[in-house]
């Protein structure tokens, strides 16, 4: 018996069974077009009815709890496993390093694609690629010798050796839990990593009930926790008596450990060098020659995407803490006589971002502001617009790649090498995350390079008329200066040559009142400097030809750590947008029949004609499980040859998210695979369009 050209109805596709019984005997077969989830957060079987879809979007309000897009539960594990079963990525050699897999390395591509035309493209910026392997000189002048570190330190039992931030953070969270489950209160634990597992005791957490003053104590180091140097660490460990769980000792005093791998030049090994931690430095020394090339225009953008090494005392958490990794950096050069104001930024002004300011932090707050970019700036909670705007810009690139915004901060960051400084915090199992660093530099880089190598990297412009300058001047007597800092002299040179108008008016009126002043040096922190050897004076001059120094805004991104977050703000599968899908189209022949093999072929000439990745399933697996496994690697669009195919060229095209289908013809599918991959249509409109299909032809053989 044979039951030809079935039209099966869309409750069977979208999970139900059909039984077709013939004397004794029956077939059962199940078709489901809609995927068969396996959720993250548990592993049903893999063929499961869906539930009802509401249509009811959730409210973007910000999130603190690890969920997926949809609002269920995250298990880190079961998407790690998923993440390395499928080869989104694989530990290499096993020492926190990290290969890519197909579907890992296309993400990757996608999202630095999407990088480029936003950024690159948009903003018409300078891309360029530098060395890896960098000079000694170069990190010695731009301090990353001196002064790129951070604290570690030592179980003296065990020897195990701690990130010393990382230690105090630990020790300090677990009495803040121990003291929540003594009140009865949900104790929200991040994601373990399972080496820094290793170092803790494996037992429950002890429930002991802290003084409301003591929690507050501890939520305001917390809060600031990026902020202590090794000698406050060590104050904060021995006042608060932070032992090593597993040996109950107190930890060696913390002591700086540089973070870059360093290696020698040629065969001779006399010239030092070290593999770069970060990919600005490259940008920086090419200053003169991209503005020359920029026909002496001003302002200018330049960009560099490639790989930065870091030697982590404590790597953790797979991507997101690594000693390799990939980087995607942008210097913005500005006229700092501009008041760094930005020609774009009305475009942007209107958009809204929570902020964690520094006097949020301090307080001991981890509340954000909600506020338009526009206030931000008004009110001086972001110091310009240029600044602004690109915060505004990397909000709406994590928008486009698919960031759950409501797991989406921007903390300022109390940095000493910058006049202003925001980090863009996305949310994962293990807390915040760091993933975009936006920093107004001021001219500290260029300054320093342009001293080392007696270069000039400063910009020099014609003035039609003459005028006269009244500025304050800062005088160093160096003969004094140089044997009353010794080594800590030119960093701290570099900050007052490189210092503001109104940081100079401030150094004048101190000198007056107290015949010193107090000034902020990256890395070395506060150091005082006397009368003597430092004056800072008003004066006239006339100016000709102005020559100055651009100051720097520096967006800086992580895109392995982005890429992780990503993967965890999808939904109950790996739900990337379109753009950055690894791959974007599934072919799917309903079944064997040689029939299909002609259309299938045509298809992917077709698509990849138009240069969209495809990937064709024709296993003996049923639809609805060939659906499944293809939307675990997210894939975003599958079409599905059938026969009506075969008889009038009409395809079906399903989207993974909605699990819904339209059906056209051919050529207008493709059109519309070709308008979604480009981000011109979303599938709300595309559905609008052409016609929602709810049903799928095929034979079944139900009887010999």
């Amino acid at each position: 018996m044979r039951i030809n050209r079935l039209q099966l109805s869309s409750n069977l596709l979208s999970g139900h069974r059909l039984f077709v019984s013939t004397s004794s005997q029956y077939i059962q077969r199940s078709f489901i077009a809609s995927c068969g989830r396996q959720y993250l957060h548990t592993r049903p079987p893999l063929l499961r009815a869906r539930p009802p879809q509401s249509n009811a979007k959730a409210p973007l309000a910000m999130t603190t709890t690890a969920t997926t897009l949809k609002g269920q539960p995250l298990d880190r594990t079961v998407l790690d496993s998923l993440l390395r079963r499928r080869m989104f990525y694989t530990p290499s050699f096993e020492v926190s390093l990290y290969d890519y897999g197909p579907p890992g390395t296309s993400l990757q591509s996608n999202i630095l694609d999407v990088w480029r035309k936003h950024f690159v493209l948009e903003e018409d910026m300078l891309e360029v690629d530098c060395s890896v392997l960098t000079p000694h000189s170069v990190f010695k002048t731009s301090g990353h010798v001196d002064r790129f570190s951070d604290w570690m330190c030592r179980d003296p039992k065990s020897g195990d050796i701690f990130r010393a931030d990382h230690f105090v953070e630990d020790i300090l969270e677990g009495r803040l839990n121990g003291d929540k489950k003594a009140r009865q209160a949900p104790v929200e634990e991040k994601a373990k990593d399972a080496k820094r597992e290793k170092k803790k005791n494996k037992g429950e957490i002890e429930a002991v009930k802290l003084d409301d003053a003591v929690v507050k104590e501890y939520e305001e180091i917390l809060a600031q926790i990026d902020n202590f140097d090794g000698p406050a660490l060590g104050e904060l460990i021995r006042k608060y008596d932070l032992r090593v769980p597993t040996s109950g000792e107190l930890p060696t005093e913390p002591v700086a450990f540089n973070l870059m791998f360093q290696t020698s030049i040629g065969p001779s090994s006399n010239l030092p060098g070290y593999l770069r931690p970060e990919t600005a430095q490259g940008q920086f020394l090419n200053f003169a020659k991209l503005l020359e090339f920029n026909q002496s225009s001003m302002p200018f953008a330049s960009a560099s995407i490639g790989k930065s090494y870091r030697n982590e005392i404590s790597p953790r958490a797979g991507l997101l803490r690594v000693r390799e990794f990939l980087m995607a950096e942008i210097e913005h050069f500005v006229d700092p006589e501009s008041g760094k104001a930005h020609h774009r930024f009305a475009e942007i002004e209107d958009i809204e971002m929570d902020l964690l300011d520094r006097d949020t932090q301090l307080s001991g707050s981890t509340k954000v502001k909600t506020m338009t970019i526009g206030q931000a700036v008004k009110d001086g909670v972001v110091d310009n617009q240029t600044l602004g705007y690109f915060l505004a810009r990397i909000k709406l690139f994590l928008q486009k790649i698919g960031v759950d915004l409501r797991k989406l901060r921007f903390r300022q960051h109390m940095a000493h090498y910058a006049c202003d400084c925001w980090d863009a915090e996305l949310l994962t199992t293990t807390g915040w995350v760091e993933c975009v660093g936006c920093a107004d530099r001021s001219a500290y880089d260029l300054t320093v390079h342009a001293k080392a190598t007696d270069k000039p990297l400063f910009v020099r412009e014609q003035l039609e008329t003459p005028r006269q300058v009244e500025e304050w001047q800062v005088d160093i007597q160096k003969k004094k200066f140089g044997p009353l800092f010794k080594k800590d002299a030119k960093a701290i040179e570099t900050v007052l040559t490189a210092s503001t108008q109104q940081c100079r008016e401030g150094w004048a009126k101190e000198l007056k009142e107290n015949g010193k002043v107090v000034v902020e040096v990256p890395e070395l922190g506060k150091k005082e400097i006397s009368g003597d050897v430092l004056a800072v004076n008003w004066i006239t001059r006339t100016e000709h030809v102005r020559e100055y120094t651009p100051n720097v805004i520096e967006p800086s991104f992580g895109i392995g750590r982005i890429l992780y977050a990503l993967c965890e703000h999808a939904r109950s599968v790996l739900s990337f947008p379109v753009t950055v899908a690894p791959t974007k189209v599934l072919i799917c022949p309903l079944s064997g029949n040689k029939e299909f093999v002609p259309a299938v072929r045509e298809l992917t000439k077709k698509l990849r004609a138009a240069q969209i990745s495809t990937r064709v399933d024709d296993s003996s697996s049923s639809i609805g499980r060939r659906y499944s496994r293809n939307d675990e690697l997210g894939t975003a669009l599958a079409l599905t040859v059938d026969f009506q195919t075969v008889k009038d060229g009409t395809i079906t095209l399903r989207e993974r998210d909605s699990t819904r289908q339209i059906r056209a013809d051919t050529d207008k599918i493709i059109e519309v695979i070709k308008d979604l991959v480009a981000g011109n249509k979303t599938w709300e409109e595309v559905e609008k369009e052409l016609p929602k299909f709810e049903g799928q032809e095929t034979e079944v053989v139900v009887g010999q």
